[in-house]
């Protein structure tokens, strides 16, 4: 995950298989299935469980536009607290959880591994060989909503809320 890689298919699978045989129900998929061999494993496993797909969506953004969202993140050490280059700077103020407790000091900020230019080149690269093919799948079986991803966040939610089929 941090050189921007897939989980293995297995793995994910398994995860998806354990929550769903636990009772989920109305589930809500962020970043599942990534790869055609998912897709028809969590076909075969709706299938067996009587759950049947209602939709999958797609946000469609810009390549540039990603590099900015995905490239700006920042974590404090300390506090595990969330900052973005564009939206949602650090200011300076004091942090949560600092040296003798609030208002302690300064966040201790990073860049996860993932997050940094090449990691997030190699991640989209990585969508366009593994993840687009799904595109062409789903649209093909007639369960694809496009969305419009670029935006402000409640512009975008709403064209989410307005794509997801009612239960």
């Amino acid at each position: 995950m941090d050189a921007g890689a897939l989980v293995p298919d297995e793995v994910v699978i398994g995860m998806v298989r354990e929550r769903l045989a636990a009772g989920a129900a109305d589930v809500l998929f962020d970043g599942f299935p990534r790869t055609v061999p998912q897709a028809e494993a969590l076909d075969a496993l709706l299938a067996e469980l009587g759950a049947p797909l209602q939709a999958v969506l797609l946000l469609e953004v810009s390549r540039g536009e990603l590099v900015r969202r995905l490239g700006g993140r920042w974590l404090c050490r300390r506090c595990g607290r969330s900052y973005h280059e564009v939206f949602a700077p650090y200011g300076g103020e004091p942090c949560p959880g600092g040296a003798g407790g609030p208002g302690g000091g300064e966040c201790d900020l990073y860049q996860r591994d993932d997050d940094r230019p090449e990691a997030v080149a190699n991640r989209l690269d990585v969508y366009d060989s593994q993840t687009a093919p799904l595109v062409g799948y789903y649209d093909g079986r007639g369960f694809l909503r496009r969305i419009d991803g670029e935006g402000s966040t409640d512009e975008v939610y709403e064209r989410i809320k307005a794509a997801i089929p009612a239960a």
